[in-house]
């Protein structure tokens, strides 16, 4: 199983250069994960490449889990009613757990 974590930004001015990386990170392995622990801010172009991410690892057969979401990704998902849709267990990161 492969890691990618995504620190910082998910936003219109990031999503060409991420868009790259998470479509050659499907090619890493067949089981994969991404931490989003350490994302501090996302629009709906950052929500736009997790759709996209997710998808796409599908059409591959690729197992894709998201992980440690930030408190600022948690409120997009549940903003645009997505929570549910990705499938994957939601989990605060510690940082995000000691702040509440």
């Amino acid at each position: 199983m492969q890691t990618l974590a995504i620190e910082g930004e998910m936003t219109i001015y990031t999503a060409a250069d991420q868009k790259t990386a998470l479509l050659d990170f499907l090619n890493t392995d067949d089981v994969l994960e991404i931490n989003l622990a350490s994302v501090n801010e996302m629009d709906t172009a950052g929500l736009q490449l997790l759709i996209l991410i997710k998808r796409e690892a599908a059409k591959l057969g690729k197992t894709l889990r998201f992980v440690m979401h930030s408190k600022v990704v948690l409120e997009i998902l549940e903003l645009s009613r997505l929570t549910n849709t990705f499938g994957d267990q939601v989990v605060l990161s510690p940082n995000e757990e000691s702040s509440r």
